[in-house]
């Protein structure tokens, strides 16, 4: 029989305020254990709750960027569930009334220099508190209970069960880590817990309407390990409808080292947790103001702009991917064309020159000495023929160890101002001609291809210098 696959998806995501959500504490990953904590944390008797309002803002720009609609009343609940590592013994989160309702992610998948559209409808986006952490591998003996998570703002963004597949799954939670980056709420940081996801996958027969009994598969913290419990409970899930067993309710956990999923405890139901209005916490209103000057504050997103730039500004689709994937290199580039209509030109750099060397040097765009303005400046004396391409890129590594000096000047003392001297560069060809016998021979003999070989060999001779235009047309000569 044929499947269908059916997967949802629960994000979770850290915000990156100062502070908690409920309490003054600092929000900060990696400080010693318990040492982030107060009353409020640790839930003394007679404490209260106050609410962080950059919180909201946050929770309203992710609705916003995602076409929610944003439920200008809404409020927290009790989740009453037993945590250990959070001491109030309880959850301070959102279920009647979420704040973001509804909603759609638009991704693209790409596929070699092919890229799909896809989308991926949302149920709605809730507030709530993260808990702390349990570390269980310090004593055979005890659990150790590190409360500096407990309190922390987190969204959960809860898919409608509509993804067809490991790999669309996967590319989903890339767009949302993405969009979280891009909007600066959220380092998206998967390995540290910022960002993490749970997993619910369920098949039915091909064409059917009822949705098959559900698997959540918890905490999936990459987006590989995410594509491959996917792709395991699919198989695993089918093997068992095939031999007539029956698919329980349940949660699961997933072991990148074995590639399977394990049972943990039997899925609880929504009773279970008993929610009723948290009694501590006002009601949470967003006025038509509010929401007015929060639209208005919205950037272009990734998706509009990877239509801007492939578009409009005319970019390869593989370059506008590359560039929109990262809010620092959609700032460079937006900044370099302030100063130039040669978008290509600083595509291609970034794409290819500057990400290279950012790869090599394990560096952030943050921290590249080269400036937009100075790109421009390279791209510039290209364009004017004052320099060729392969004297620039020698160029930029002259500009990255000096950013602020002049490329005339640089170019001047390096010897790499474009050489159109006909004199010298016959020579250079008469050489490249004289030693490479056996190439002219077979360029005679119809093999034009190697016409490039030739420019290339004269550059060479130039250090880069040479007009590869002048190149050319002094070789077809010589060689004819």
């Amino acid at each position: 029989m044929e499947y269908d696959i059916v997967i949802g998806l629960e994000v979770h995501c850290q915000l990156d305020t100062e502070s908690k959500i409920f309490a003054s504490d600092q929000n900060k990953f990696g400080n010693d254990p318990n040492t982030n904590i107060s009353v409020i944390t640790l839930a003394h008797p007679g404490v209260l709750p106050k609410l962080n309002e950059k919180a909201v803002e946050y929770a309203i720009k992710l609705g916003l960027a995602f076409n929610c609609e944003i439920n200008q009343f809404n409020y927290f609940d009790r989740k009453n569930y037993f945590y250990p590592d959070l001491p109030k013994g309880y959850q301070t989160s959102q279920d009647k009334d979420p704040i973001c309702l509804g909603g759609e992610v638009k991704f693209k998948i790409k596929k070699g220099k092919t890229f799909t559209d896809h989308s991926v409808k949302i149920h709605h986006i809730h507030m709530e508190e993260d808990a702390g952490k349990s570390i269980h591998d310090l004593d055979p003996n005890f659990t150790y209970l590190d409360y500096n998570r407990a309190g922390t703002p987190l969204l959960e963004m809860v898919t409608e069960p509509c993804i067809g597949s490991a790999e669309e799954a996967g590319a989903f939670l890339a767009e949302v880590r993405k969009m979280v980056k891009f909007l600066g709420i959220s380092d998206g940081n998967m390995e540290e817990g910022s960002l993490r996801a749970d997993l619910n996958v369920s098949i039915k027969p091909k064409g059917s309407s009822t949705l098959g009994t559900k698997v959540e598969i918890k905490n999936m913290n990459s987006i590989r390990n995410l594509q491959k419990a996917a792709d395991y409970e699919i198989e695993r899930q089918t093997k068992m409808l095939e031999a007539g067993e029956t698919i329980i309710q349940e949660t699961r956990s997933f072991d990148p080292d074995s590639g399977k999923t394990s049972g943990m405890r039997v899925k609880e139901t929504m009773n279970d947790y008993r929610y009723f209005p948290e009694p501590d916490l006002a009601p949470i209103v967003i006025s038509d103001e509010d929401l007015r000057l929060a639209k208005e504050k919205m950037p272009m997103l990734p998706y509009e702009l990877f239509k801007k730039l492939s578009t409009e500004m005319g970019l390869l689709e593989e370059h506008a991917f590359t560039i929109t994937e990262d809010k620092a290199f959609v700032d460079y580039f937006l900044e370099a064309c302030d100063y130039t209509k040669n978008y290509k030109a600083v595509s291609n750099w970034l794409v290819s020159n500057i990400k290279g060397y950012l790869n090599e040097n394990n560096l952030l765009l943050e921290n590249f000495s080269v400036k937009p303005k100075k790109l421009v400046e390279l791209i510039n004396a290209i364009d004017s023929g004052e320099i060729s391409n392969t004297a620039a890129q020698t160029l930029m590594t002259l500009l990255i160890a000096s950013p602020d000096g002049n490329i005339l000047d640089l170019a001047t003392s390096n010897n790499l101002i474009q050489q159109k001297n006909t004199g010298a560069l016959g020579e250079w060809a008469d050489e490249v001609i004289a030693q490479n016998a056996q190439k002219v021979a077979e360029f005679k003999k119809g093999k034009k291809g190697l016409m490039g070989f030739f420019v290339g060999e004269v550059m060479k001779k130039s250090k880069g210098s040479a007009d590869p235009k002048m190149v050319n047309e002094i070789l077809t000569e010589k060689l004819n």
